[in-house]
């Protein structure tokens, strides 16, 4: 045997419950119920922090790689263009017109080989290990990358 109880909802609620009832073909009192049962459910609880724990700490992982990788993409081009400074001499005014240009084709050659290896599904960054220490940075002028070496 049931009860009668009336409740009032915001109109916006019910008409998501009423969309749900419609969608999954049952009455709106079920759905009604089945919300109070896993209200009411002394386990509902703590399913729910244990799904937003999973969440969190799937999120926190996420979090912890990006940082890693912008960690690691910083790391990079400062490395980059502290050796590109340490190496590119002065140019005269006949000689930078012509570097103008090798420098464009060699830019779109590079855009070519970054977008050939995304398409491809390859990074730079997957090629690095994860155990790399993220606490060490070079800070002297001699741990700058020498082709030399």
């Amino acid at each position: 045997m049931r009860d009668r109880m009336n409740v009032y909802f915001p109109p916006d609620m019910l008409r998501q419950i009423a969309d749900l009832a419609d969608r999954k073909k049952i009455s709106r009192s079920a759905i009604v119920e089945a919300a109070v049962a896993s209200f009411l459910s002394p386990d509902g609880a703590d399913k729910r922090e244990a799904a937003l724990t999973r969440r969190l700490d799937r999120m926190t992982r996420q979090i912890q790689r990006i940082e890693r990788d912008l960690g690691i993409t910083a790391e990079t081009l400062a490395l980059f263009v502290r050796f590109w400074l340490s190496v590119t001499p002065p140019l005269t005014g006949d000689a930078h017109a012509a570097a103008q240009a090798k420098g464009r084709e060699r830019y779109e050659g590079f855009i070519e080989t970054v977008g050939r290896r995304l398409q491809q599904g390859q990074s730079f960054l997957r090629e690095i290990p994860d155990d790399v220490d993220d606490g060490r940075s070079p800070t002297s002028s001699d741990e700058v990358f020498r082709p030399d070496r």
